[in-house]
């Protein structure tokens, strides 16, 4: 297998783990060339399980740029543009799913890097946890609690918000689609 190979088969899943955790087309694309270039500097001939080595170097990388550049609020809302599909859905239908998709990201990007990287990796590219465990180099244990944490502290913000916005506030909580629904699609 060539280095052109291992690129055509990962460079989708890896652009995809970069733009989910930095939400931001641009420095994704960035990153995930730092990934390849990272990995094709190593033997990777050597490593067994490829892909999720490759994911950890992704993962890494990533946390690495959030840890080097903190970008603007507005910048993580971006991921939700284009995944939104109109095939048979009302316009009413195609707002609140944008809505709900919008206030996620909201709420994403509110919490720690660890947990977003949990929450994205299982809900967003639908990885098993013991997958996750093995792509964030943690045990599956501590996968599970900060996938449990996350969702917790993400309900506690909706519940916060929605006491909030029948005092005058936002959004949340106000009959619209679930939001936790909105990472099962």
């Amino acid at each position: 297998m060539t280095e052109k190979d291992v690129f055509d088969l990962h460079k989708k899943e890896v652009y995809r783990t970069c733009y989910f955790m930095l939400q931001h087309g641009a420095d994704a694309e960035d990153v995930c060339q730092e990934v390849f270039i990272s990995v094709f500097r190593h033997d990777w001939r050597q490593v067994e399980y490829l892909k999720t080595w490759i994911l950890r170097v992704a993962v890494n990388q990533c946390l690495n740029h959030l840890k080097k550049h903190s970008r603007d609020h507005a910048k993580r809302l971006r991921w939700q543009q284009g995944h939104m599909q109109a095939s048979e859905k009302t316009v009413e239908a195609i707002l609140a799913d944008k809505e709900s998709a919008m206030e996620c990201a909201q709420l994403l990007e509110r919490l720690p890097d660890k947990m977003r990287v949990v929450v994205s990796l299982r809900y967003l590219n639908e990885y098993s946890l013991s997958e996750i465990a093995d792509i964030v180099g943690i045990p599956l244990g501590t996968v599970k609690s900060r996938l449990n944490k996350s969702l917790q502290l993400m309900r506690r913000m909706v519940e916060k918000h929605s006491v909030d916005s029948r005092q005058g506030g936002g959004t949340y909580g106000q009959g619209r689609t679930n939001l936790f629904s909105v990472f099962r699609r």
